[in-house]
């Protein structure tokens, strides 16, 4: 991938460019932006095109830096960039410009990987960006939940921000995913379901040891009760996650446990009624303590 700028520099007429063009040789992918080869464009030279074309100072931005980051596993069909605000680029069919006043880190990207804003800036940006809080939730968590961030690091890239959404609920979010909340539904299962009926706390990310010797880790567990509740934010799961699933409350079992499994709707729907079975189940196992009412229309017994 070239910029028409690059190829005048290292010597090239316009003529002989336009005459390579013409041919079919190179071809235009954007506006003063070509590709030196034929055949289908892969992700990568895209992502090298949108920055040629974006120019001096643009680096891959939101979803598209999550991509290359790892903080994604979707690839989203609009390549996102961020350019320097005193600059302008014209809108152009599959990209999405952000102007930005905030100024270059200057990190050095190893050889060949695209210039792209890094994991804080990256989670600010969706953050700032998301159109629901559950949105915005799940960028931090995640961001914790694969160990890309710190709580320290992406604190400081918050307070760096003059305008933020969502800033009022995020100092909540950010110390539960630093806690080990890793997902929207850990976040609200602890806000919801735990936190806001009294149950026991419980061990967040609890590791142990499966029986082929690999470590695994429990989303939460009461140790004391024997107790494990796994949640689960896809309601369908292929066989082979079904049957991991399976081994995981297999083994559980085997040592004298048990595990309950919660998803999506039994925690943002069915709060209360999902936390009078946590409580039963803790209650058998020797819990003296007792539900607390989340609300005056809470449905848990007290």
């Amino acid at each position: 991938m070239v910029s028409r700028q690059q190829v005048i520099k290292s010597g090239m007429s316009d003529k002989s460019l336009d005459w390579l063009i013409a041919k079919g040789t190179w071809r235009r992918v954007h506006r003063a932006v070509y590709a030196t080869f034929t055949g289908p464009l892969s992700r990568n030279a895209q992502l090298w095109a949108a920055l040629l074309y974006a120019g001096p100072g643009a680096r891959l931005s939101h979803e598209t830096a999550a991509e290359l980051l790892g903080l994604a596993d979707r690839r989203v069909p609009l390549i996102h960039l961020k350019i320097p605000a005193e600059r302008r680029a014209a809108c152009t069919e599959g990209l999405v410009v952000h102007r930005s006043n905030r100024p270059d880190p200057g990190w050095r990207h190893p050889l060949g990987v695209p210039r792209h804003t890094l994991v804080e800036e990256t989670i600010v940006d969706l953050v700032d960006t998301a159109d629901q809080l559950d949105t915005a939730i799940s960028w931090v968590t995640t961001g914790f939940g694969r160990r890309l961030t710190t709580d320290r690091m992406l604190r400081d890239e918050m307070a760096a921000r003059k305008k933020l959404r969502w800033r009022s609920q995020l100092d909540d979010v950010v110390t539960a995913g630093a806690g080990g909340a890793h997902s929207t539904l850990e976040y609200r299962y602890d806000r919801d379901v735990a936190r806001a009926h009294g149950l026991p706390t419980a061990a967040k990310q609890f590791r142990f040891r499966k029986p082929s010797g690999a470590w695994g880790f429990r989303d939460r567990y009461h140790e004391d009760f024997k107790l494990a509740v796994e949640l689960d934010g896809k309601q369908v799961h292929s066989a082979d996650r079904r049957g991991a699933d399976e081994n995981r409350d297999n083994h559980t079992a085997a040592l004298g446990g048990s595990t309950l499994r919660f998803g999506w709707d039994d925690v943002t729907r069915r709060p209360c009624e999902t936390a009078a079975t946590e409580a039963l189940a803790l209650s058998q196992r020797g819990w003296p303590g007792h539900l607390r009412r989340c609300s005056p229309g809470c449905r848990a017994p007290a």
